[in-house]
């Protein structure tokens, strides 16, 4: 026995414990058996602090100061009138618009006079409540199942964000207050507040639109204005000159080359004709002063037959008030009065000097030719007087059909800046008369509109703290607690419980093995029951094995 005992005693004597724990840690794998060990061992240590912590989480609670959250819900009513017919002024996020409007409602400067109005709070605290409900008010969108389902959908992922394809069927207004009622009543004076400066500021948006149109209008007039009197003063400048004056020109110029060619073969002909013409007096000059003297009486006869003759062809193309019937008239007259006076000089033979008179008038035939000859002379003047006008009308023409490349690029520049100046003036005429459409729909509060669904109501609960919540985190942090304490225990514990542990230390093969019994295991031996308490087997002694 004495070699057992002195075993015994090198095993399990205090001197190794520390050594043997570390070598155990170090040499055997812990299973799911030795967890389960360790769990019923420290099960006290992991349930006290479980069940004593939520208590101290409630009782914490009551340490803060309880504040009480009211809520109202604003209802958003789209565009009655579709948005194909009238276009809304107002285009921005919904979302984005109603934190505007938060923060427009949230500024002191319009909080002041609501919060006077309520009276809910001296004069003295006025600036602490309006600083409370910039930090504890807040304005949340209302998502319904549809409207989540809407704005997931391609088609409004795609489609550009406006007023009027917005999901958000409303939003709701919350405050929170260490009083109930004054939490209720600051809540309904800011969504009312909400819902009156949409209302204006819609109606603003839509007047100051109009109204910014109608100044770009009368700009975009007076641009119109000043291009057009540009090209006015342009075409009068470089009037017949312009790119679209070309065809008329060539047109012209065409035309008064031919009439220059008529004119020309006019002259010609004319300067033919006289030519002609002056020959012939020439002949017949020559033949009437070689046939004698002109007092002839034969002579006289036979012009005054051939005047005869030339008036009766006259008188049968003209009446008696033409001029060459009266002339040819007064020849006759003439000739007849010579006549006489050769035929009475003859009888008297003492007279002579009718003769003379007589020879100085010429037959009828070689002022015919004169005339003529004057005629012909009249009608080239005529021509040469067009020949000119002609030319000079055909070198303008032909000026203006060689325009410089210069007017034409300024022509096409100024009707390029009045196009656009006239699109331009079109375009925004259109839309000052849409804009005006929309102010009208506002005005009638036709488009987006605000409503009140329900009012904030008293509260009768805090909003915080939240005692149950302060409660489960008590739980939580009494079981993280309890957790952290036992594995701080199991760690530091020395004791070696099976056989598993005792080979890992001795790193020799295992024998045999004796379970101890002290004073409880003897007592349920005795018993006839050879089962530990629960609770004892979370806490074994400490050499619970005699190893041999």
């Amino acid at each position: 026995m004495a070699p057992a005992t002195d075993a015994y005693r090198i095993i399990f004597g205090p001197p190794r414990v520390a050594g043997m724990v570390n070598t155990m840690s170090e040499n055997r794998e812990l299973t799911m058996d030795d967890y389960l060990a360790m769990v019923r061992r420290r099960l006290k240590v992991i349930l006290v602090p479980l069940l004593l912590a939520p208590l101290g989480g409630f009782a914490i609670s009551y340490l803060f100061s309880p504040k009480y959250t009211s809520q109202a819900t604003v209802l958003v009513e789209g565009q009655k009138v579709p948005d194909n017919y009238v276009t809304p002024v107002i285009t921005s996020d919904f979302t984005q618009r109603v934190q505007t409007l938060s923060q427009e409602v949230a500024s002191p400067s319009r909080l002041r006079p609501v919060i006077h109005g309520l009276a809910v709070v001296p004069p003295d605290q006025e600036g602490d409540l309006i600083s409370n409900i910039q930090q504890s008010m807040s304005v949340d969108p209302v998502i319904t199942s549809m409207s989540a389902a809407a704005a997931s959908s391609p088609a409004a992922k795609k489609a550009k964000p406006s007023a009027s394809n917005e999901p958000v069927p409303g939003f709701t207004v919350s405050y929170s207050d260490k009083d109930p009622v004054r939490a209720q009543k600051v809540c309904n004076a800011l969504t009312s507040m909400i819902v009156d400066e949409n209302l204006r500021e819609r109606g603003d948006v839509a007047q100051s639109t109009t109204q910014f149109l109608g100044r770009q209008l009368d700009e975009a007039k007076r641009a119109i204005d000043e291009q057009d009197a540009k090209l006015a003063a342009f075409k009068r400048q470089y009037m017949g000159q312009l790119p679209g004056d070309i065809d008329n020109n060539m047109r012209m110029l065409m035309s008064l080359n031919s009439q220059l060619d008529a004119s020309t073969q006019t002259l010609s002909r004319a300067q033919q004709d006289k030519a002609y013409t002056e020959s012939m007096l020439e002949q017949q000059l020559s033949t009437w002063k070689n046939s004698g003297s002109s007092t002839n009486p034969q002579t006289l006869e036979q012009g005054l037959a051939i005047l005869q003759a030339q008036l009766l062809q006259l008188q049968a193309r003209y009446t008696d008030d033409h001029p060459d019937v009266i002339k040819t008239k007064a020849d006759i007259a003439e000739i007849e009065k010579k006549l006489k006076a050769v035929n009475a000089a003859a009888a008297e033979p003492g007279t002579s000097g009718g003769s003379d008179k007589a020879n100085a008038s010429e037959p009828p035939e070689i002022r015919q030719l004169r005339l003529q000859i004057h005629q012909y002379q009249g009608v080239m003047d005529q021509a040469t007087l067009d020949q000119k006008r002609l030319q000079t009308q055909i070198g303008v023409y032909q000026s203006r059909t060689a325009m410089s490349p210069n007017v034409e690029e300024q022509y096409k520049l100024l009707t390029r800046d009045n196009d656009n100046a006239q699109a331009l003036y079109k375009d925004l005429l259109a839309k000052k008369s849409s804009s005006e459409i929309a102010s009208s729909m506002e005005n009638q509060q036709e488009g987006e509109q605000m409503h009140i669904l329900t009012t904030a109501g008293l509260p009768k609960d805090p909003s915080f703290p939240v005692r149950p919540l302060f409660a489960a985190a008590g739980g939580g942090v009494g079981f993280a607690l309890g957790l952290v304490l036992a594995m701080l225990l199991e760690f530091s514990d020395r004791s070696i419980r099976t056989e598993k542990d005792a080979a890992s230390v001795m790193d020799l093969p295992l024998l045999i093995s004796v379970p101890w019994l002290g004073e409880d295991e003897e007592d349920e031996a005795a018993n006839g029951n050879g089962r530990r308490r629960f609770w004892g087997r979370g806490e074994p002694k400490e050499h619970d094995h005699v190893e041999v």
